[in-house]
């Protein structure tokens, strides 16, 4: 009796023991299996981070400014330039008659012993531009921004310059004698009268 006791003893304790070694295997199963997909998250989360900073990196990092292009001395007559950024390009001794430069950004650039004549630069943004030797002759600038501009020697015989801002604009004695028998209106964007920024009496 006692011998079979035992046997039942023996069988239940192997039987204890594996139900035990089942029991830490699939405890065992299920840490792992909980590391894993806590290694899957962090791997997403990192990789979410990583994909952000490349994005906010493309879009600060690599912001696409204007390319500065050079036209110096080339022939574009009636040339449509209207809204184009061309800061700090080049238009040196070309020949830009009657062409269309209206509420383009040419700030700047240089226009320097360029033909303007009858060009279209209404509400262009002309600051710091060079205009020295230009001719501008029956140009339109209304409402054009020419603050800083250097246009010594600069021609504007019947130019029409209703609301342009001249304000530090670096011209003849006699050029600006001309514009001031011209000058009328006010800047939409500075709010100068064109009279007060060419000191016309």
């Amino acid at each position: 009796m006692n011998s079979v006791n035992s046997r039942l003893s023996d069988a239940c304790g192997g039987l204890r023991l594996r139900t035990a070694g089942f029991i830490l295997d699939s405890s065992s199963t299920e840490l792992g299996f909980k590391r894993k997909k806590n290694h899957h998250i962090w791997v997403s989360i990192l990789s979410l981070f990583l994909w952000g900073i490349v994005g906010i990196t493309a879009t600060v990092g690599f912001t696409p400014t204007a390319l500065a292009l050079e036209y110096n001395k080339e022939i574009l007559v009636e040339a449509d330039f209207s809204g184009r950024d061309l800061t700090d390009s080049s238009f040196t001794k070309a020949n830009l008659r009657q062409s269309n430069f209206s509420r383009a950004n040419l700030n700047g650039v240089s226009f320097f012993a360029a033909n303007l004549e009858s060009a279209n630069l209404e509400g262009s943004d002309l600051r710091n531009a060079t205009l020295d030797s230009a001719r501008l002759v029956r140009a339109n600038l209304t409402n054009a921004l020419l603050e800083g501009a250097f246009a010594a020697n600069a021609r504007f015989d019947g130019a029409i310059i209703d609301g342009a801002d001249f304000t530090d604009t670096l011209l003849r004695p006699d050029e600006q004698k001309k514009l001031c028998k011209l000058a009328k209106g006010t800047n939409p964007i500075t709010g100068r009268d064109t009279r007060d920024t060419l000191f016309c009496p």
